[in-house]
């Protein structure tokens, strides 16, 4: 196994887990919504908003350092390097 191979399997590892927080962070959030809805409905949906943006950036913040693992080591083609972009100015807008 080559060097390139192992650094992609990493960078796969680290995505899956982007994407498993934001997966288990979305279902959290709206679980807690549920169960606060029934006595404040507009303060649980304030929350729920300020959760799920949390969710989607911390999300966001581990599928970066996959993307940049993936673009620096295994792929730098310029697709790569405009996808990695993309994200990075999704996620300052969104912070």
């Amino acid at each position: 196994m080559s060097f390139e191979e192992t650094i992609g399997h990493v960078a796969e590892v680290v995505e899956a887990v982007g994407v498993a927080i934001l997966v288990v962070g979305a279902l959290g959030a709206f679980a807690v919504f549920a169960r606060d809805v029934f006595g404040r409905a507009e303060a649980a949906y304030v929350s729920l908003r300020r959760n799920l943006g949390r969710v989607i950036l911390l999300g966001l913040e581990v599928l970066i350092i996959g993307d940049i693992i993936r673009t620096i080591v295994v792929a730098p083609t310029l697709e790569e390097v405009a996808t990695l972009g993309s994200i990075v100015l999704i996620r300052i807008v969104l912070s």
